[in-house]
């Protein structure tokens, strides 16, 4: 059973760094993607970040690129969302999720979650709370 914890939210002040960590488990294969989105208050849902499991290409939002750093340990199984240089507008729950993609469109598909669209993961974890204000 596929399943994913994020953890490492919490209150930081403008300029300021967090580390959100996301544990995951169950996958059979490398035909996936793995990324994170989040959701502030009256918003929609915004894609932020998204790597292959095959090749572990990533792909980012324009709100976060330059600040926000994607990356896996795949000895521990778990998905690391770097956040530098904070600012108010990231205040939002912040979501670890999986999408079925084979390798071969894995890039595209990437993109496709990260842009609003109609595409969605297939599983999501329960979510973890940043708060960026001074």
């Amino acid at each position: 059973q596929l399943q994913l914890v994020e953890s490492g939210g919490g209150l930081v002040q403008p300029g300021g760094s967090l580390r959100l960590s996301c544990a995951a488990s169950g996958f059979t294969s490398d035909d996936y993607v793995i990324g994170w989105f989040r959701q502030a208050p009256g918003k929609e849902r915004e894609g932020v970040s998204c790597s292959s499991g095959s090749d572990g290409s990533t792909y980012y939002a324009d709100s976060v690129k330059g600040r926000f750093t994607i990356s896996r340990d795949d000895a521990k199984n778990t998905v690391y969302l770097q956040m530098n240089s904070l600012k108010p507008e990231d205040t939002g729950v912040y979501y670890c999720a999986y999408r079925f993609s084979p390798r071969s469109t894995a890039q595209a598909m990437c993109v496709m979650l990260v842009e609003p669209g109609v595409y969605e993961y297939d599983y999501w974890g329960q979510g973890t709370q940043v708060i960026v204000s001074a």
